[in-house]
This record gives structure tokens, sequence and C-alpha cells, in this order.
């Protein structure tokens, strides 16, 4: 082997492992820097309340870049899927019905970005930033002006509690949703027809076009699909906290695009895929936790972040070129 070709795999190797590269050193960095961080519960900690709705809100983003766009309206899936699931508890409404009129409001987010791309034509960019700004308009008015909607704990039910803070097999409730999540949408786009047709989307959307495959009903289904998953984290978040705040779901937005790109590192192709995104939202979940344990202004951590991300993919892109050489 010549040494062009051997540094080219060295290279190769790097751009795609990177990722986990950056999650040992820090990890290493915090278990250094913070005598709490490699404590059970703040390990615990970090997954239950940094990175289980984050990683699902994630999910949903990973699927609509997948299928060659971008969806700027998760945050408003997971805003109207709250407000919807803690109106339907207030007025008495079992669980069951409060969950699917969650998940509705989340497919009806999904199903407006999906006119409006498949049947109309607007870019997705343009067409979820326009829910965005409509969502939180949407919000305003229902709330009186953003007022929270708070459940009195007298009438919270057993099932609404279990949903935010139950525990099965030692597995709190939410991590496991999470993970259930994580594996469906790994296999739809992996070992299903549907989750091909996606990816080839992303990838060569004409090529697609003339094979005679639907494009537009894919991406429509992709779309709507990405509501009902943020939907669920809504519903989560609202069933923790037991409390609607309107637009509480942007937060989640900008973690999401930058867990979700990220992970293309962890592809061969550049590409959005889940692992690599449950890496990603595992790196920004730990750099969360340990900036905050180190005491660092609140404002320095946003400038950590972004920081680490740019790093991230600076690196793996470096190295991609280096292969490529």
């Amino acid at each position: 082997m010549s040494a062009s070709t051997f540094a080219g795999r060295y290279a190769a190797g790097l751009a795609r492992y990177g990722l986990i590269l950056a999650l040992v050193v820090v990890f290493s960095i915090f278990s250094a820097a913070a005598p709490t961080f490699l404590t059970l519960g703040n390990l615990q900690s970090i997954l239950v309340n940094n990175f289980t709705l984050l990683a699902i809100v994630s999910i949903a983003m990973t699927l609509a870049v997948s299928a060659g766009g971008i969806d700027l309206s998760v945050g408003t899936a997971v805003d109207f899927a709250s407000f919807a699931f803690v109106s339907l508890v207030l007025t008495g409404e079992p669980i069951a019905i409060a969950l699917l009129g969650g998940l509705t409001a989340g497919a009806v987010v999904g199903a407006f970005n999906a006119i409006l791309i498949s049947a109309i034509g607007v870019s997705p960019f343009l067409a979820t930033l326009g829910t965005l700004f409509i969502g939180r308009s949407i919000q305003q008015l229902l709330t009186n002006g953003g007022n929270p909607v708070y459940l009195p704990p007298a009438g919270v039910p057993e099932a609404f509690r279990f949903l935010g803070h139950g525990v099965i097999a030692g597995v709190p409730v939410p991590l496991l949703i999470a993970a259930l999540i994580i594996a469906g949408a790994s296999v739809l786009l992996s070992r299903t027809r549907f989750g091909r047709v996606v990816l080839s989307i992303g990838i060569q959307p004409s090529v697609v076009r003339y094979s005679g495959v639907g494009l537009s009903p894919h991406v429509a289904a992709t779309f709507i699909l990405a509501g009902i998953i943020a939907a669920v984290a809504g519903i989560i978040l609202t069933a923790t906290v037991t409390v609607y705040i309107p637009s509480s779901g942007n937060a989640f937005l900008l973690n999401a695009i930058g867990a979700t790109f990220i992970g293309t590192t962890f592809s061969p192709l550049g590409r959005p895929n889940v692992a690599g995104t449950v890496l990603g939202v595992l790196l920004l979940s730990i750099v969360a936790n340990g900036l905050l344990l180190t005491g660092l202004n609140f404002y320095w951590q946003q400038v950590g972040t972004g920081t680490l991300i740019f790093a991230v993919l600076a690196f793996s892109f470096i190295n991609r070129k280096a292969a490529d050489a």
C-alpha cells in the first residue's frame, strides 16, 4: 500500500469517526473539570433531561433533511401538541384521547408543510419558516398574548404523570419512548422501501422523479411523520412539567439542526443518518451539562456549543477533502 493510499484511508476514517473521537474528548474533559460529572445521578440527568426530548425532535429533523429539505417548524409541532394535550386533559378527556389529540396536532403541522411543499411547490425552508411564524402567532392568540397554561396538581391524572415520570424495568418512560422512536426511524430509513426512496430523494430527486416513483407523496409523508414525531416530544414535555408554555418548542430547533448535521459526519457519504444524529445529540447533551456544571455563564455556553458544532463539521470536512485528494 502506497503512502498516499494509506493517508487517504486514514483521513477517511478520521472523517467518519471524528464524531466518536469528539465524544471521547469532551467526556474526558468534563470528567476532569467537574467533580460531579461522573456521578450516576448526573449521567442519568444527561440522558433524561438533556438527551431525551432533543433526540426525539432531532429524529424528526433527520427525516426532513434525509428527504433533501429541512423542517424549521419542528418546534411548532412540539408546541401545538403540548397545547392540545394540556387542553384536552383540562377538559377531563381520557389520557388516550388527549394523546391522540396531541399527535393529531403535530400531524396537522406536518400536513400543512406537506401541502406547501408537495402540492404548491414551496421550498422546504420557506414553507417551514412560514409555518414557524404562523404557529407562533396562533399560539399568542390562543393564550391571550402568550400566557402559560397550567395543570392544577390535584387535577393531574396518574397516567399523565406516568408519561413524564414513570419507570419501566428501571428505565424512565420518556427515555424508553425516545429509544423506540430512534429504533423505529432507523429501521424505516435503512430497511424499508419508503426509507430508501426518501434517502434517494435527498441525494438525486430528479432520478427518483424520472424513475416513476411518486416523489411528492413520499416528501409529504415524510413531513407529516416529522410533525408526529415532534409532537411526541411536546406530549412528553408537558407530562414532565405539567404546563404548556407558548413557543417553548423552538428552544429545540437550533440544537436539532446542529445534531442532525453533526450526525452527517458519521456517514461515509456525508448523509443524514439516525445513528449519527443520536451521537450528535449525545455530544450536545454532554456539552450542555458539562458547561453548566463548570459554572460557565449561559451565553458563553451557547458560544461553546456553537464552536463545538463548527469544529466537528470542519474537522470532518478537512479529512474528507484529504481522503478524496
